[in-house]
């Protein structure tokens, strides 16, 4: 067996210490967020504050759902697809990509889902706005091309689907739309 150099030692017992103060900092912290009986009296006194906003947030087994019925749609119509379902900040929750897809459709829908929420508008759309504001494209995490839908909750964007990998974004979007249609179930 090879022996470890003096400098391999040391990075690996650093990275020791560091993995376990990590955990023992995580157990402090997930016992220090459970307030006591007389802080939570505080808490909720101040939900009713005028600073603070209430928003609608699409659960993990939501965005799983969806994303499933949308590669179901995929793969009914002989496509080969990736789905990304992101939260309304852009953050992925879940992110699928079908047999036989493409490299290249994970990153994208991922990003067709990001710019759909960020806009709250179907990125088919929001191809047509290029022509009068080219520079949209430049905004980082964006891809403008067919394929992204919003998920709204009266009006309000709470979560974006992004399909990517058909030969068109027109179809790319129909299936996004039949993971939205899912929700909806």
């Amino acid at each position: 067996m090879k022996k470890l150099s003096t400098r391999a030692r040391v990075l690996t017992g650093t990275a020791v210490a560091v993995a376990l103060s990590a955990g023992t900092f995580g157990a402090v912290s997930a016992n220090a967020s459970a307030p006591a009986a007389e802080s939570r009296a505080a808490v909720t006194s101040d939900t009713s504050s005028r600073h603070l906003q209430q928003t609608t947030h699409l659960t993990v087994d939501a965005a799983s759902r969806a994303a499933q019925a949308t590669l179901d749609a995929a793969e009914r119509a002989g496509q080969r697809v990736s789905v990304a379902v992101v939260d309304r900040n852009g953050n992925t929750l879940v992110t699928l990509r079908g047999n036989g897809a493409g490299p290249q459709s994970y990153e994208s829908a991922e990003k067709k889902a990001f710019t759909a929420v960020s806009w709250n508008a179907p990125t088919s759309e929001l191809v047509k706005r290029l022509e009068s504001a080219p520079t949209l494209k430049d905004i980082p995490g964006t891809l403008f091309l067919p394929g992204g839908a919003p998920v709204q909750v009266k009006g309000a964007p709470i979560a974006g689907i992004g399909v990517a990998g058909a030969p068109s974004g027109a179809q790319d979007e129909e299936f996004a739309k039949a993971g939205i249609a899912a929700l909806n179930r």
